[in-house]
């Protein structure tokens, strides 16, 4: 199209959601990712709920995300660096075959009835590797399926998707345990089978191999190297830094949902799942708002959805009563819906292509962060109770966006993320 004044071709509209959807590649992509995803996020409410039944103690539950989150924190950084060096379709197929193994083996051990708690850690150790290789691969992908003008639609799609699910599995997850005789294994194996069925449609998606040949250099320098990107961009910096801080802080309070219905409300296996399922209706919502919006995205949301999730943590450490719980959580789930998609839209939008799978393996440090936050908070709970730990989890968070808000507010200014 030119624009008649100038002569000058004018850019092409961004292609609307559907559209997208209805590519191909990215139609597939978008769709291993939902039912990957769906069964990974249930594993992990799974393996809480096994770990505290085993033990009885938060400690536990805290100890099963520490080995979930120190090998995030590692390994998903050099996802990253992979994500920009090799062919993505590879990684993504390495990242599924492990997630296969893991789902089976706590299966059948549990259907056999030797599972141990040691088995619980080790599980969490294979899926950190196997996340921190599919999700910078599968984010970094975008920018080879869809044409440059929609890539931040493209990256707003998937990260509604994974936020979503993260939600959706554990809900569904909590409902199975609650109410199947054989819930647990069943979330496993389904689990096993979802990553089996993303590997198979893994065949449709192009190799997504990097033009040229990898650099010379060694891929710690490769690391090195997007770390120093980011360092020097101090807007990217700012928005990192929250959303670790945040993430680390604030997510635990999913570790602990088994505990709170169990102690704080005497409501066992099925109000686990209930409380779950509130959360997941919450971050649907705002997904589905979100996605409908045809104005960009404020900056401002940013600030404004993390605010709103320490604010509707401390009521729910607060509620007396199940029926508020679950309404605040729903609230809590939204909220934090929001502040993640904002969170990494904002840094992928505002970022060099050749830096976006170093950049996503940088944004998911907060996942790692937050499963090793996980066992000091619940060697906490333990001492001084869940009211209180949760409690001050949601005051920190809002600490945090003060601090962000202060300090950072001429490097981050609102802009529109895509």
């Amino acid at each position: 199209m030119t624009d008649t004044t100038s002569g000058v071709a004018a850019p092409a509209a961004p292609l609307g959601a559907l559209q997208l959807l209805r590519r191909r590649h990215f139609g597939f992509l978008y769709l291993i990712a939902a039912v990957v995803l769906v069964g990974v996020f249930g594993q992990t409410i799974a393996r809480s709920w096994l770990a505290y039944t085993l033990t009885g103690s938060n400690a536990a539950l805290g100890g099963v995300l520490l080995a979930f989150g120190c090998t995030m924190l590692v390994c998903t950084p050099f996802g990253g660096v992979a994500a920009d060096r090799l062919a993505k379709r590879t990684v993504i197929r390495i990242s599924l075959s492990l997630l296969v193994v893991t789902g089976v083996w706590i299966g059948l051990a549990v259907t056999f009835g030797v599972v141990a708690y040691w088995m619980l850690p080790a599980a969490s150790v294979v899926q950190g590797v196997a996340l921190a290789l599919f999700n910078p691969a599968r984010m970094s992908f975008i920018a080879d399926l869809v044409p440059e003008q929609s890539v931040g639609r493209g990256v707003s799609l998937l990260l509604i998707n994974a936020e979503a699910n993260r939600v959706i599995g554990p809900a569904l997850a909590g409902l199975v345990v609650g109410v199947v005789s054989v819930g647990t294994q069943a979330v496993f194996l389904a689990g096993a089978t979802l990553a089996g069925a993303g590997l198979v449609l893994s065949v449709t998606l192009p190799s997504g191999r990097r033009d040229g040949a990898p650099p010379p250099r060694a891929p710690v320098a490769d690391l090195l190297d997007g770390v120093a990107y980011v360092r020097s961009r101090p807007d990217l910096f700012a928005l990192l830094w929250c959303g670790v801080l945040v993430g680390m802080i604030g997510m635990p309070y999913q570790a602990f949902l088994p505990a709170v219905a169990h102690d704080l409300f005497g409501a066992g296996p099925t109000g686990y799942g209930v409380l779950a399922a509130s959360a997941s209706v919450g971050a649907v919502a705002t997904g589905l708002l979100l996605g409908r919006r045809r104005r960009p995205v404020a900056g401002r949301l940013f600030a404004g959805a993390g605010v709103l999730f320490g604010v509707a943590l401390v009521a729910a450490a607060l509620a007396d009563r199940l029926t508020l719980e679950v309404l605040l959580l729903v609230v809590v789930g939204g909220a934090l819906l929001a502040f993640q998609a904002a969170n990494q839209g904002m840094l992928l939008s505002r970022s060099d292509p050749a830096y976006h799978g170093r950049i996503q393996g940088l944004v998911l440090l907060n996942y790692g962060a937050y499963g090793i936050a996980s066992l000091p908070l619940g060697l906490l709970a333990d001492r001084i109770g869940l009211r209180w730990t949760i409690g001050g989890m949601g005051v920190a968070v809002v600490a945090v966006l003060g601090v962000f808000l202060l300090v950072a507010r001429r490097t981050t200014r609102p802009r529109t993320m895509p």
